[in-house]
C-alpha cells in the first residue's frame, strides 16, 4: 500500500526519552506504530512518520503476492492437497472483507482473499487459500469439508494464528503503554532508521 494511501488516523506516534537517535515503525493490527525520540520537533515527527510509512509499504509490497501469484499458489495447493480437483477461475485480493479471511463462489469458481492477510506468514495464507479451494469442492463446513483439510500439516497452527489475530484486535488499547517490541505481525514487519 502506498504511504499516501495509508490512513494517517491509524498512525500512532510513541515518544521515548530513552530513545536518542533511532526511529522505528511496525504494524500492529490495522495501526502503524512509529517510535521516535521524545526531543523530536513536530516537523521532524511528520517527516519521519512519512518516511517510515514509505519504508514499511516498500517492505510489504515485496512480500505481498499479486493476484497472478495467488492463482499460481492456489493451483500448487490444489495439486498438492486436493488431487488437483479444485480449479478456481479467479483468485484475487479484496478490501471489502473485514469479518472473514476469504470467500468463494463455487458456481463461478472465484476466490477472494481479505487484504488483512497481506503480510501474514505464508503458511497462514496457504491455509486460507486451501480452505477456499476446499469450498469449491464442498460448499459447507461439514465432515467432508474438514476431511479435505486434514492433509495440510499446518491447519491447526494457521487457525490458531488467525484466532490470535482476532483476539488481539479485541484487546483494549492503552494509550502511552510501553510496548516490548515489534507487534503481533512479527519482526519482519518492522522498519527502523537511525
Amino acid at each position: 500500500m502506498a504511504p499516501e494511501a495509508h490512513d494517517r488516523s491509524r498512525v500512532e506516534v510513541r515518544r521515548s526519552a530513552r530513545r536518542s537517535r533511532t526511529v522505528s515503525a511496525y504494524r500492529e493490527g490495522d495501526r502503524t506504530i512509529v517510535l521516535i525520540p521524545a526531543r523530536m520537533s513536530h516537523a521532524e515527527e511528520q517527516r519521519w512518520v512519512a518516511q517510515m510509512l514509505e519504508k514499511l509499504a516498500a517492505q510489504e509490497s515485496r512480500r505481498i503476492p499479486g493476484d497472478e501469484a495467488l492463482m499460481a499458489r492456489a493451483r500448487e495447493l490444489s495439486a498438492a492437497y486436493l488431487d488437483d480437483r479444485a480449479r478456481p477461475s479467479q483468485v484475487r485480493w479484496v478490501t471489502n472483507q473485514n469479518s472473514r479471511w476469504g470467500s468463494c463462489t463455487p458456481s463461478e469458481g472465484t476466490i477472494r482473499l481479505s487484504h488483512r492477510l497481506q503480510g501474514m506468514p505464508e503458511y497462514v495464507l496457504d491455509y486460507v487459500l486451501l480452505h477456499e479451494l476446499a469450498h469449491l469442492l464442498v460448499p459447507d463446513h461439514g465432515p467432508a469439508f474438514w476431511a479435505l483439510l486434514e492433509a495440510y500439516p499446518r491447519t491447526e497452527r494457521a487457525r490458531g494464528y488467525l484466532e490470535g489475530v482476532v483476539s488481539a484486535a479485541r484487546l483494549p488499547h492503552i494509550p502511552g503503554a510501553r510496548h516490548a517490541g515489534p507487534g503481533p505481525t512479527g519482526p519482519d514487519q518492522a522498519a527502523s532508521c537511525d
